[in-house]
């Protein structure tokens, strides 16, 4: 059992496992003092998601919506892991994921572009966005989270402004894009009829988890992946191995906002969603990609399964009864669950240090023994 837990995947298994529980566990009691009466069958509910319908062709549609807002998680998720694997926190992938929103949407709305100029548009604001955060960072030693956070309301308010342009007249949201110009929407490719012809299922969902793979090779499998690893670990020390450090964070930057702002494109295309122009915060998208960035442990695959986990739960919260309680008792509880997310990286800290005291234990029971045999 212990020789498992050292295994840092098996780790970061259960330390999810555990983060979700807890976080399940304190949504209940959240309930309980609310109203007891309906708190098992909400957070049971919760838990269900669309396997509370009882058809199953429904069953299958809202599990198909819940697919589609997976990946720009996932994306976002993506874009997380690889800036930190690199020793950098990309909390400006929120700002970078509003700027791919606008881009593709604008171009979409206002100049007619196709789904696929649409997509490598929405790569390029973001791209620009790290870019600025990157150069910040190595020119100017100025802070990427500082930067990061500045950017992200620059990019809503930037957005809104924009966005009103293509917007409906009688209300905040941007217009439809199959209204207005359909070849902007992502094409299905036959995936609709896997889900009961749900129309928001598109080529982002294989998309997305063929990135997911093709971070993962980079990181671990590529010279490039090792350089930029090796430039967060020790700026000083990549540099006198003759890396171009400052190079490496600012393409590092570049890369997670290139892949957050394409997460955007994941959904605005399937036509999902629409901008509301009118919004004041910051869509929470992108910081819902550092929980499940460190739920699947850092990991490109785990990042699959973890942001699927955070929002499935986020849509479960909509079966919540509201008959015992307000609608946004369904957001608290998938806030809480997120936010306990954060804390994997701590638990297979304190599991690492708790098998470290065992075995320092075990080693001196050792000698003690064999000492009293001499």
């Amino acid at each position: 059992m212990k020789k498992a837990l050292k295994n840092p995947g098996v780790q970061a298994f259960v330390a999810s496992i555990i983060c979700i529980i807890l976080g399940l566990l304190i949504g209940y009691i959240v309930l309980l003092f609310i109203n007891p009466e309906g708190a098992a069958e909400s957070i049971v509910n919760v838990i269900k998601n669309f396997l509370t319908w009882s058809r199953p062709n429904k069953k299958l549609q809202q599990f198909g919506n819940t697919l589609a807002k997976t990946m720009p998680l996932l994306m976002c998720s993506l874009s997380i892991l690889f800036a930190y694997k690199v020793g950098l926190f990309n909390i400006g992938a929120a700002g970078q994921y509003v700027a791919g929103s606008c881009a593709c949407l604008y171009a979409a709305l206002a100049w007619g572009w196709g789904w696929l100029p649409c997509m490598i548009f929405a790569l390029v604001a973001g791209a620009v966005l790290g870019a600025i955060v990157g150069f910040l960072k190595s020119r100017c030693n100025v802070n990427e989270v500082i930067s990061g956070i500045m950017l992200n309301w620059i990019s809503l308010y930037t957005a809104n402004t924009l966005l009103t342009k293509v917007k409906e007249v009688a209300s905040p949201y941007t217009m439809y894009i199959k209204d207005v110009n359909p070849s902007a929407l992502l094409p299905n490719a036959g995936l609709d009829k896997l889900f009961n012809k749900n129309q928001y299922i598109t080529i982002a969902v294989p998309l997305a988890m063929i990135i997911a793979i093709a971070v993962s090779i980079l990181l671990s499998k590529t010279k490039l992946g090792y350089e930029l690893k090796a430039t967060g670990s020790n700026k000083n020390a990549a540099k006198y191995a003759g890396m171009a450090e400052n190079r490496n964070i600012i393409l590092t930057l570049v890369i997670s906002g290139a892949l957050a702002g394409l997460g955007a494109a994941m959904l605005y295309l399937t036509g999902y969603m629409r901008w509301e122009c009118t919004q004041s915060s910051v869509p929470g998208m992108g910081f819902n990609g550092i929980a499940a960035a460190f739920l699947g442990g850092l990991n490109p695959i785990g990042a699959i399964f973890s942001s699927f986990f955070i929002q499935h739960i986020t849509d479960g919260g909509q079966y919540v009864n509201t008959n015992f309680y307000s609608s946004q008792i369904s957001d608290l509880i998938s806030s809480v669950i997120i936010y306990l997310c954060g804390f994997v990286l701590f638990i297979k800290i304190t599991m690492n240090n708790l098998l470290a005291k065992s075995e320092e234990k075990k080693s001196r029971a050792l000698k003690v023994s064999e000492g009293g045999d001499k």
